[in-house]
């Protein structure tokens, strides 16, 4: 009988139902390509510990209180954590289905630096050749971000915002020290607002783009495990 400790876990959360369906699809995908399962049974996906995607509801408050809460499980303990899903982008040239990866996310209450970022941007170039990826701080919002307050957040210096990956990621490193992230897909950009025409296709675009990220979540989740104490 082994006496190895359980794998750590990844938890990826996501607000929203498409979010989470574009997930769990690129999810049903990655198992026709062939997921390896161990003896008992326990998905081995990623190369480490077994896979969650959360719901967490779309705000900060929701978001931060679903992560909370999962984490309070003791089987998650050590759970790394990845914020993910839609966002928009706030630099000229940005595009619906670009990919940001956040350096750090900011919202009032705090900044949470990210880890094995770098990893990140190698892993999306090899997965998804030529799309273009962002890096650098993302912020946090209560509300859809429109017009001039978007060149105000710019002006901050972050590159893109949404409403749940700050939260998320306070949250998370609140309940334990573990490596956290933050990849989101933009679907909504200077030139490219949500109420201008052209919003179902930079929709479609994006959603394609976060149903084909998971291998590259696998593989940050596989080199940034915190060492066993």
């Amino acid at each position: 009988m082994s006496t190895r400790p359980a794998p750590d876990p990844l938890l990826i959360a996501c607000a929203l139902g498409i979010e989470h369906l574009a997930l769990r699809s690129g999810d049903r995908g990655a198992r026709r390509a062939g997921r390896r399962r161990t003896a008992d049974g326990t998905d081995r996906r990623s190369g480490a510990g077994p896979v969650t995607v959360l719901r967490t509801g779309m705000g900060p408050r929701a978001a931060e209180r679903s992560v909370t809460r999962a984490l309070a499980d003791p089987a998650w303990a050590r759970s790394a954590v990845l914020a993910t899903g839609f966002c928009a982008g706030l630099a000229p040239g940005m595009h619906p289905g670009d990919l940001v990866v956040a350096e750090e996310t900011r919202d009032p209450r705090g900044t949470v630096a990210c880890v094995g970022t770098e990893l990140l941007v190698k892993e999306l170039a090899r997965t998804l050749p030529g799309r273009r990826v962002h890096t650098g701080p993302v912020t946090g919002s209560d509300h859809v971000v429109r017009g001039p307050e978007r060149s105000d957040l710019l002006a901050t210096g972050a590159i893109a915002v949404d409403m749940e990956s700050a939260a998320t990621l306070l949250g998370a490193v609140r309940a334990g020290e573990r490596p956290v992230a933050a990849v989101r897909v933009v679907v909504d950009a200077p030139e490219h607002e949500l109420v201008r025409i052209g919003t179902v296709r930079g929709g479609i675009s994006a959603f394609r783009v976060l149903r084909a990220v998971l291998p590259t979540f696998f593989e940050w989740h596989r080199n940034v495990l915190l060492p066993r104490r």
